[in-house]
């Protein structure tokens, strides 16, 4: 007697893998480590639209090889003109202050013709004939402190370097660099709150370099304020609310990033031991290429750019695969960038000796970063110095109780408490002068 056979069961539907809910986007948690929310972004929504704390919504791009695409994408302007609410966008109080034509909101021809006129001033030998008074700046500072035993790096070393070196630079008369200083405080300690603060900073900058560019006027010295005057006098075409911007553009940029690349740097390296005393051995071998090389890695694993400066697109397009509309703003995330796992290998392992590292700290395409040879330089020194006069450099505060600055752009440390030995105070050298 045969049986029906019995049909064997069908398979058991496999239910669809749910991704898990989108993080949290600049909230003070966030700040503190990003770099979890940037993989979920980089894995779920590489093109990500989001509500800025400003109310502006703006696609995020996140992956390396979308993010070095747009920051050389012509079709995405510098422009704010582009966005319907150009107010929102940029620093805050440059619209109002008459300092909107400068390198980060132009575009071709006119961004052409500006940088070539100021990138004289950041050439590799101007830069190398900078290195001594950078060399002094920095012992300078680290002697006012070095006999303490403790020091808070941001407040006392990390943001006077870069100012005071930057001022230099653009002709700041010495006694008039405090008040640069101070103003300059005034814009970091305000970047992450209400507009307002940040916009009295720069309204003050602005009313200074208008007056000291009048005066340059009538006595022209060996700086950079000056060779952008003898540059129009010969044809160039540089206004005089270009110089203004363009001056206020390389303090604001020239300063910030510079701090947090020592700032960033600096504890890093505190919270991977065994990379610093690596860097201490090949300093004291009297060795360059670690150093260099290292500096380099610090800029990808916790650079001091958090995301690209704005940009809008001037036509619809698509990035990654995603539709982007005219007039929407477009912010490249370069920590997302160069955090990617598809460009690098171990992306979240800090390596001093990475070699294949093309990293996006200092951007791509045209608008790379003009002063990135004096930032790597003060880098460079800075970190130098500082490891090898205080060797045993150690934090003074448990990592989960520092505080980040909350704006936008940039990503650093509010403070950083340290304590080591107390060393002997270096003497100046013969022909120098205090800070």
């Amino acid at each position: 007697m045969s049986s029906t056979p019995v049909p064997p069961p069908e398979p058991s539907a496999v239910p669809p893998q749910v991704p898990p809910p989108a993080p949290a986007l600049f909230t003070w948690e966030f700040a503190t480590d990003p770099y979890p929310a940037y993989a979920w972004l980089r894995e779920h929504a590489p093109v990500h639209r989001t509500r800025l704390p400003s109310g502006v919504e703006a696609w995020l791009v996140t992956r390396y090889a979308d993010a070095r695409q747009a920051l050389a994408d012509q079709r995405l302007s510098k422009n704010p003109v582009h966005h319907a609410e150009p107010g929102k966008t940029g620093i805050p109080g440059e619209r109002s202050a008459g300092l909107m034509t400068h390198l980060l909101n132009i575009d071709p021809p006119d961004h052409t013709r500006l940088r070539r006129l100021v990138s004289k001033a950041f050439t590799p030998r101007r830069v190398a004939e900078f290195a001594p008074r950078v060399r002094e700046l920095t012992d300078r500072l680290i002697d006012g402190f070095a006999e303490k035993g403790e020091a808070d790096l941001i407040h006392d070393f990390a943001f006077p370097l870069p100012i005071y070196a930057i001022c230099d630079l653009l002709g700041v008369p010495a006694e008039d660099q405090d008040d640069f200083r101070d103003w300059a405080g005034m814009m970091i300690r305000h970047g992450g709150g209400p507009r307002g603060g940040v916009a009295r900073s720069v309204k003050k900058i602005r009313g200074y370099l208008a007056e000291l560019i009048h005066r340059k006027r009538q006595d022209l010295g060996d700086d950079l304020i000056s060779g952008l005057i003898r540059a129009s006098d010969h044809g160039d075409h540089l206004t005089e609310a270009e110089a203004t911007a363009m001056c206020f553009v390389l303090l604001f940029a020239g300063f910030e990033t510079t701090i947090n690349l020592i700032g960033n740097g600096t504890y890093q390296l505190l919270r991977h031991p065994e990379q610093r005393e690596r860097l201490q051995a090949s300093l004291a071998a009297g060795e360059t290429g670690l150093l260099e090389t290292g500096v380099e890695e610090l800029l990808r694993f916790d650079g001091p750019v958090e995301l690209a400066t704005w940009r809008y697109a001037t036509r619809d397009l698509s990035i990654g695969g995603q539709a982007i509309p005219a007039g929407d703003p477009v912010l490249v995330v370069l920590a997302a960038a160069d955090r990617d796992p598809a460009r690098f290998a171990e992306p979240d392992t800090l390596d001093l000796a990475r070699r294949d590292n093309q990293h996006l700290g200092y951007g791509h395409g045209i608008h790379y970063c003009l002063g990135a040879p004096l930032a790597r330089l003060e880098g460079q020194v800075a970190l130098a110095t500082l490891l090898t006069r205080l060797p045993d450099l150690r934090l003074a505060a448990d990592p989960a109780e520092l505080r980040w600055r909350g704006g936008l752009i940039m990503r650093g440390l509010r403070t950083l408490p340290v304590e080591f030995t107390p060393s002997v105070r270096v003497a100046p050298a013969e022909g120098t002068s205090e800070v």
